[in-house]
């Protein structure tokens, strides 16, 4: 389970700050300290740090706008803002939150010197936060509860829906009346005869706190359904603490001082692992290179071996650049589909025959029944007799002369081949 370092920073530079490690269910997982920045970085390690800034110093609404994109809703939010607020738009820093289940988006607004100023003091110390929160945020809103928490002489208040308020110098009472929780007595005879609804209040404060407002206690229990109120011993920062670590809050490091991707210290542990990815690569495509040259040597071997054979079949024939077509079409003018392989045998014992003797011209060939005929032209009848004999001589083949006419130089003949087992 994560954990985060939760640090209250205070309202004068030069104050002590309090923080507290937590988990992400909120459990604590040290004890509140308070103490100087430079302090507490010995104790973020390698925990996130959610800084919690004065809530006197952001304003926290909420908006409703049909947007859903976070880019387009920063956009937004100064003009949705812009007539509420008493600075130029261009002197702030706006900020949105999740979408809540009524539809609204919670937004806070700060003064970007503000922002400056806290991040200076942060990076003084040697700190850089994950998160900042106002710090009325570390009050968690429960559904029909009226939640207070009292923080020296701040109140912080939620009505458990979308009304949150920090006020200063004001008695839980009156923090109550000012979001319409009590009835002052002003209302109609109509209005006061329709009936309030039950109010829950919850009320965090140090024990100092319970005793200086016992009065308003005895006061509000009268006024209110019911009125609890929990003693924080250790101060406020870990009930704080408690609520943002589970995710609770805006975080103000949007927009402009948004954390910007460190990618160079994201790829640097995996250099080395790149760097031999890259080689292997490397020596992948040059295998494959190398591998690609002896193919295509190899197939103008072949091709050289094959047009070899065609010019035996068919002299003169042009470049065949598709040998299975080739072969497909002779089979097709020799013969039935079960003459190729006798064909085929049979001219492959003629060729290996005619190999001996170059001056050989082969003229024409045919096929038909399981018989070939081939007219050729030879220096003299030795060398025919020679091609018949080698024919002959295999065991598999009945070669014949059928015809010898002497013309010039040459003799004209036609050789008949035929299997002996067909």
């Amino acid at each position: 389970m994560s954990e985060s370092l939760v640090l209250r920073l205070s309202d004068t530079e030069g104050d002590a700050a309090h923080w507290i490690a937590v988990d992400s269910s909120g459990a604590r997982r040290s004890p509140p300290v308070m103490g100087p920045l430079e302090q507490a970085r010995g104790d973020i390690g390698s925990r996130d740090l959610i800084v919690l800034v004065p809530s006197t110093e952001v304003l926290t609404t909420t908006v409703d706008l049909p947007v859903r994109g976070r880019a387009k809703l920063q956009q937004m939010l100064p003009y949705a803002l812009e007539e509420f607020l008493a600075d130029d738009v261009e002197h702030l820093h706006f900020a949105a939150g999740e979408r809540r289940s009524s539809g609204k988006i919670p937004a806070a607004v700060v003064n970007r010197s503000k922002m400056d100023e806290w991040l200076q003091r942060l990076a003084a110390a040697g700190i850089e936060p994950t998160a900042i929160v106002a710090d009325i945020h570390g009050l968690a809103r429960i559904p029909g509860t009226i939640s207070i928490l009292i923080a020296g002489d701040e109140i912080i208040i939620n009505d458990g829906a979308d009304v949150e308020l920090v006020m200063q110098g004001v008695s839980p009472g009156d923090a109550l009346a000012a979001i319409g929780a009590l009835d002052d007595g002003t209302e109609s005879d109509e209005e006061s005869d329709t009936p309030r609804l039950p109010r829950h209040v919850l009320v965090y404060c140090d024990s100092g706190d319970e005793e200086r407002f016992k009065h308003d206690w005895i006061a509000l229990r009268h006024e209110l359904d019911s009125l609890d109120i929990k003693v924080l011993p250790d101060g406020v920062v870990p009930r704080m603490a408690v609520t943002v670590a589970t995710g609770a809050g805006i975080n103000l490091l949007q927009g402009d001082y948004g954390a910007s991707t460190d990618y160079a210290g994201i790829i640097r542990p995996w250099r080395n692992a790149a760097i031999l990815l890259l080689a292997l690569g490397v020596t992948v495509l040059a295998a494959r290179g190398a591998n690609y040259i002896a193919l295509k040597s190899e197939l103008a071997t072949l091709q050289e071996q094959f047009m070899s054979e065609v010019h035996k079949i068919r002299p003169g024939a042009a470049m065949v650049t598709d040998p299975a077509r080739f072969v497909g079409s002779l089979r097709n003018q020799v013969g039935t589909p079960g003459a190729p392989p006798v064909f085929l045998q049979t001219m492959e014992s003629f060729s290996r025959a005619t190999s001996e003797h170059s001056t050989v011209a082969v003229e024409a060939v045919s096929y038909r029944s399981g018989i070939v005929n081939v007219r050729l032209s030879a220096p003299d009848v030795t060398t025919l007799d020679g091609i018949q004999q080698i024919v002959a001589d295999t065991g598999r083949f009945n070669a014949t002369i059928q015809s010898a006419e002497q013309q010039g130089e040459s003799v004209n003949s036609q050789i008949q081949i035929e299997a002996l087992n067909r």
